[in-house]
């Protein structure tokens, strides 16, 4: 039987062509020398590795449920994961300690320069669509990511990661789940809400900020690098939220993409102390030697964000798209 969810992208290099000709039935995976080859943060391999993570979300239409398992197919998503974690772990470790790593991350600067200082200060509504569309590859199904570290967390770690999570899916309420509200938001700037439906033009950068997550949620020896990144995420939410919310404003983008980052702004100040005190300390508590992952996490993070901000800034200020192809022009909301 065919599974009903969204198309399958059209490649970008041998990795994802590859990968996209198996799960459609039509050709053999990709050889080890192409995985070797392949640029680690690049296109091709991030392209690729978001095709095999996906199957674990909603799949893809006409690829059967069972690839998901495919002995074949996790050979060569694990060749790849080995790139893309040993150059995290080269590219992005900065702090030993997760005192150290946590204390970075509480200080804002007076002088902000990154994408959320940009939208708030002089973005206007054509990168505000093009920000939304890119972010919906993982607010879209917002919070899942992270759903897989719950199986692999104990006692008040786990109680804690669990309130944050039930929080992030609407507290119980359908129409307050944070990936229906983020969709509302979409639809206010004129933009598809289909899941999946920019996955061809979103940046490699892009889909490596997903691609991250699913790697270490998949994993139940990197639930420690996983905590790392939830805490980043949630720490810094808030205030992100707040300068999100007035670009919105600013460019009149429309109330319901007001009010998604209005909520992340109460709901994440909340959410920060859970996890730094109860997800982070309940974890690190029970199992300290895991505190050099959660380090980890917050590193990488960070290190992924500040290359997709500068991918956007450095495009925007060349007034290009950051985006593979362009949006459509659909109307968009106004005051």
């Amino acid at each position: 039987m065919e599974h009903d969810g969204p198309r399958l992208p059209a490649p970008r290099g041998p990795l994802s062509r590859g990968v996209d000709a198996y799960l459609r039935g039509a050709g053999r995976l990709p050889r080890p020398e192409d995985v070797a080859r392949a640029e680690v943060y690049g296109d091709d391999l991030q392209l690729a590795l978001y095709l095999c993570y996906e199957l674990h979300y909603r799949g893809f239409a006409g690829v059967p449920p069972e690839r998901e398992w495919d002995p074949d197919l996790l050979r060569v998503r694990a060749a790849m994961e080995h790139r893309f974690l040993s150059a995290l772990r080269t590219d992005a470790h900065v702090h030993d300690s997760v005192a150290e790593a946590l204390a970075g991350l509480l200080v804002e600067p007076v002088e902000g320069t990154g994408v959320t200082h940009f939208l708030r200060d002089e973005g206007e509504l054509w990168q505000v669509r093009e920000y939304a569309a890119q972010r919906s590859l993982y607010h879209l199904k917002e919070a899942d990511p992270h759903a897989w570290v719950l199986p692999r967390l104990y006692g008040r770690a786990k109680a804690a990661m669990a309130a944050v999570e039930f929080d992030e899916w609407g507290g119980g309420r359908a129409d307050r789940v944070h990936a229906v509200l983020f969709a509302d938001l979409m639809t206010d700037l004129g933009l598809d809400t289909t899941y999946g439906r920019y996955l061809d033009a979103a940046s490699a950068e892009a889909l490596v900020t997903v691609n991250m997550m699913s790697l270490f949620g998949l994993h139940r020896a990197l639930r420690g690098a996983l905590v790392g990144h939830f805490a980043t995420v949630e720490i810094t939410s808030s205030p992100g939220s707040r300068r999100l919310a007035e670009a919105m404003r600013r460019t009149g983008a429309g109330p319901a993409a007001e009010h998604f980052y209005d909520e992340h702004v109460e709901a994440d100040a909340v959410h920060e102390q859970v996890v730094r005190h109860d997800v982070i300390g309940g974890l690190l508590e029970r199992e300290p030697h895991l505190a050099p992952d959660v380090a980890f996490g917050i590193d990488a993070t960070e290190f992924v964000e500040e290359r997709f901000g500068v991918r956007l800034l450095t495009d925007w200020r060349a007034s290009r798209s950051s985006l593979r192809e362009p949006l459509a022009r659909e109307a968009t909301h106004t005051s």
